[in-house]
């Protein structure tokens, strides 16, 4: 499972795969009826919607099985104190 995160009216989906590296993506499977990603499985980096049976690419987003399509992903990285910056958000000032 996940952790969601709200940033800027957007909702992700951050996960932590076996080697250590962080992902985040939008937390809406393409399906239809939707629903949240945070709540799938992580084998690999993978991650297993089993509401829709949906298989994810963590890494590019990519639905393999049996929708189609990408998830939007969003780079992160870690700094020297520790916090996760996630990029790519726009944002009003």
């Amino acid at each position: 499972m996940g952790i969601v995160v709200r940033l800027s009216g957007e909702e992700l989906a951050v996960f932590c795969l076996s080697d250590g590296t962080l992902c985040a993506l939008e937390n809406k499977n393409l399906h239809v009826r939707g629903g949240p990603l945070a709540e799938g499985i992580v084998s690999g980096h993978y991650l297993y919607d089993p509401l829709y049976d949906t298989k994810i690419n963590l890494l590019n987003g990519k639905v393999e099985a049996p929708e189609m399509g990408y998830i939007k992903t969003y780079p992160l990285n870690i700094t020297e104190d520790g916090l996760v910056q996630v990029h790519c958000l726009s944002m009003k000032v």
